[in-house]
């Protein structure tokens, strides 16, 4: 037999937790044709030989959480994400592009990149179904796979646009055929950030009863807690009744205990996710390695300053102004207030778009309003009326103990919460979290190598058969004879990221080559141009 490409004599990490062993890999078309001891596949059946070393062979990394819907749409390459070695993005958090109907009028605005999306994202061009924009994805040229959770705010906006109020039987109805559709048309299931409106108008009845549709097609329930502070053990208990409720696996977004004030509770919400899974519930987490976050400045507002669309217009009128910093000052408990949790010194905005705002970048929220004479909440209102955008910005939350801990509990898993972008022309839209450089290379350089938090198999694991696990992936996550040719070769001595809070955009290096399906799309650490990526959906 000829295979295409021989892998030789490298230390094979092959997804499943156990310890490497030497071995080749042998891939054939789009799939590993097999995993020997080294010298068992003879050389000169190959078409390319590639000679590993000391290097580490071992599945491409899938992202459960990646927001690479846009960029994907400007640069297929997905550059950033393929030099970590991830070879599958799995989007969907709070919203997707699809469906586009009923009150879902506006499907995407081309303004969110700066006018780098291609023409073909148009819901114009008969983009109305879910699968109608990962189709599309692939169709135009994808280095990763790509898939998706049907996003539970754009499920709601299709029924009730951005109207707050309880949904009624009606809308209800229209939630679930919805959800249906999509999960025929291959969702994973739902997803909901429930501090981001519209999914944090959607109540606990309302997200269990169309979690109830995704069950139904063996799908998932993957949540941002609607509190990661103060109320994090109340947020901890809805995601578990509803997964009680609708009969589903839950998944929690990048898990932390938000706020010097909370940092003191992830042992207790560790326990608390080890009880619910004691007592029967699939219930499991991911997380990204820094201690800060990242979202918009309009996450320091209460949600239903968003509600119809209104949020420039409530801020301009003087009375709702004062509405709103009464709420913000003397918070009811019912949202997440990021200032009082993390104070105006942990608040940093970076993603200014218009030229009077540059100084601002990557200062303080604090620093900026001592330096406008304004209290803090008058400088949030200014900044959002100058930009009318959300306002990119880097929260100080969380610390270095509990991403230890974290990372050695075996229910977690490794995601970035970010898109794959070119520094190239990312540059352009200014900074970033670090996290959509860095993350697989900072846990496997900072935390297995540097730090010794958890072993290399155990990580690559996170990152590869736990994810695929999680997602039915049943073809990818694993070096295994027969399954789908997701590899990497990665040297586990140099492996590092580079990308920092203030130069974000810095390839990470270590990962010299990567393979999707079959193809190169990495060579050498250097993007090949392949696009070989494809649609995947569960159980495939």
């Amino acid at each position: 037999m000829a295979w295409d490409v021989l892998i030789r004599g490298g230390r094979v990490v092959d997804g499943t937790g156990n310890p490497w062993f030497r071995g080749d890999v042998a891939l054939a078309g789009d799939r590993v044709a097999a995993v020997t001891a080294p010298g068992a596949v003879p050389p000169e059946n190959a078409r390319e030989v590639v000679e590993a070393g000391e290097a580490v062979v071992c599945p491409g990394f899938i992202d459960i959480q990646s927001h690479s819907i846009y960029p994907l749409m400007a640069d297929g390459r997905c550059l950033s994400k393929i030099t970590q070695g991830v070879t599958t993005e799995i989007m969907g958090e709070a919203t997707t592009p699809a469906p586009v109907t009923g009150r879902n009028e506006g499907g995407i605005g081309t303004a969110v990149y700066g006018g780098l999306l291609a023409d073909w994202v148009e819901p114009a061009k008969g983009w109305t179904r879910f699968r109608h924009w990962l189709e599309a994805v692939e169709a135009a040229g994808t280095s990763p796979n790509v898939g998706s959770y049907l996003g539970g705010g754009t499920l709601r906006s299709c029924a009730k646009g951005m109207d707050m109020t309880p949904a009624t039987a009606e809308e209800r109805r229209v939630m679930a055929r919805v959800a249906a559709e999509a999960m025929e048309d291959g969702a994973f299931g739902l997803s909901y950030a429930l501090i981001y409106p519209p999914d944090c108008y959607a109540d606990t009845d309302e997200i269990a009863e169309v979690c109830g549709v995704a069950a139904q097609y063996d799908g998932g329930y993957i949540t941002h807690l609607r509190s990661e502070g103060a109320e994090i053990f109340s947020a901890l208990d809805e995601a578990f009744e509803i997964g009680v409720r609708a009969g589903v696996p839950v998944e929690i977004y990048h898990l932390k205990a938000a706020g010097r004030a909370h940092w003191d509770k992830m042992p207790e919400v560790i326990g608390r996710i080890d009880g619910a899974r004691a007592g029967g519930l699939d219930v499991a987490a991911d997380m990204y390695p820094y201690d800060a976050s990242g979202t918009g400045l309009t996450a320091v507002l209460p949600p239903w300053t968003a509600e119809g669309g209104r949020l420039f217009e409530r801020l301009e009128d003087p009375a709702e102004r004062e509405r709103i910093r009464r709420a913000v000052v003397s918070p009811d408990g019912s949202w997440e207030p990021m200032v009082t949790e993390h104070g105006a010194e942990g608040v940093m905005p970076i993603g200014f778009r218009k030229p009077e705002n540059q100084a601002y970048v990557g200062r303080r929220l604090s620093e900026i309003a001592a330096g406008r004479g304004e209290d803090w909440f008058d400088t949030v209102c200014h900044l959002l009326l100058s930009e009318r955008q959300r306002i990119g910005t880097i929260y100080y939350s969380m610390t270095e103990e509990n991403l230890r801990l974290q990372l050695g509990q075996p229910w977690v898993k490794i995601s970035t919460d970010a898109g794959g972008v070119d520094p190239a022309w990312a540059r352009e839209l200014g900074p970033v979290h670090p996290r959509g450089y860095g993350t697989y290379p900072r846990v496997l350089g900072r935390y297995v190598r540097d730090q010794g938090v958890l072993p290399l198999e155990e990580a690559v694991r996170k990152m590869t058969s736990a994810v695929a696990d999680r997602l039915g992936l049943r073809q990818r996550g694993l070096l295994r004879e027969g399954l789908l040719a997701d590899v990497v070769i990665l040297d586990p001595e140099t492996i590092s990221d580079h990308a920092t809070f203030e130069e974000p955009h810095q390839l990470s290096t270590g990962v010299s080559d990567v393979w999707v399906n079959g193809r190169r799309v990495l060579r050498d650490g250097r993007h090949t141009g392949a696009t070989p990526g494809r649609f995947v959906q569960p159980w495939s």
